[in-house]
């Protein structure tokens, strides 16, 4: 679905353009045209190929979507496809993706699967025309940073969740909780990591050497997303690590509690045993047993069975056991 397709001269906003329109504005000197597409069908797509001249293969790409995060150079052109993560209707992750093509005078960004749009880049882009006047490099810019941007949030609510689950891994009985809530928070980690992590390399070179002729005028802006996307990998990373030594921390306390349980029982059992000893003993059925005619024996026996299993009791708990 077509969102916008607007015309700019020396970053200024010219006309809101049908797309029999194009070639009309790209063949003027000094004009940007800037595409936004949802969801696009087969038929868009292939009129957006030939108004443009896009390259077959990165169409192909953002036709089939599901696409590792890119950026590739076709000479004159620049392809990029970054993840799009954000929660859903049911508090899920959902990963959508934002294709960008950027050529000498013309964007093209195409997003899949995502709910939310790019209308302040735009509109941001349209308050700044001297800007906007350094052409597709900085819209290409611009539509890319605000993707990476859109992690640090995501990246903030991970860390609190990992603090707030940090805080209760020693309360009693939470163990086994936390070691649920800190695989769910691994998952998201791992979902981010794959968003962040194939991008870093390819921005690195936009701003770095020998630049494509589409960010050649637009090079210190693309290291201002190279530092938030290595900044966001470096907070995964130790994130991962906070969520992978706490899994270990779970686990040790749930050996441990399963250790107390079976000290406690085993501290009953020798209670019970001793008992079990003493009953046994006086209920041998042998004829010739003195203290069975005596007449305070079962009291005797009584008192005795109890204070050896208190005595025991008031042991085990001197050491812990109970």
């Amino acid at each position: 679905m077509l969102i916008n397709c607007v015309a700019y001269r020396h970053g200024v906003k010219l006309a809101d353009i049908s797309v029999e329109a194009i070639s009309d504005y790209l063949a003027q000197p000094d004009t940007l045209i800037w595409v936004a597409l949802r969801d696009p069908g087969d038929d868009e797509l292939a009129t957006m190929q030939q108004e443009f001249g896009l390259h077959e293969l990165a169409v192909e790409d953002a036709r089939h979507g599901h696409q590792r995060p890119k950026i590739e150079d076709y000479g004159d052109m620049l392809f990029c496809v970054v993840h799009l993560v954000e929660y859903g209707p049911t508090d899920e992750l959902q990963v959508g993706e934002l294709a960008i093509f950027a050529g000498p005078n013309y964007v093209v960004s195409v997003r899949s699967r995502s709910t939310r749009g790019f209308a302040e880049v735009r509109t941001r882009c349209e308050r700044s025309p001297e800007l906007l006047r350094q052409g597709a490099g900085f819209v290409f810019y611009a539509l890319l940073d605000a993707a990476v941007d859109r992690y640090f949030p995501l990246v903030e609510e991970l860390e609190n969740e990992v603090d707030g689950i940090e805080a209760q891994i020693f309360e009693p009985g939470a163990a086994r909780r936390s070691i649920e809530m800190l695989y769910d928070v691994k998952r998201r980690l791992g979902v981010l990591r794959h968003a962040v992590l194939p991008l870093v390399d390819p921005v690195l070179r936009l701003h770095g050497g020998r630049a494509p002729p589409v960010s050649a005028g637009t090079q210190e802006y693309f290291r201002d997303v190279s530092d938030h996307l290595l900044r966001i990998n470096a907070t995964l990373d130790a994130l991962r690590e906070a969520v992978t030594t706490a899994i270990q921390v779970n686990l040790s306390m749930v050996t441990i509690e399963e250790s107390e349980t079976t000290k406690r029982l085993a501290a009953w059992a020798g209670i019970f045993a001793v008992a079990t000893a003493f009953v046994g003993v006086w209920g041998m059925n042998f004829k010739y047993m003195p203290e069975l005619d005596w007449r305070w024996g079962y009291p005797a026996a009584l008192a005795v069975i109890g204070g050896v299993c208190a005595l025991m009791y008031r042991r085990f708990r001197k050491l812990g056991w109970l």
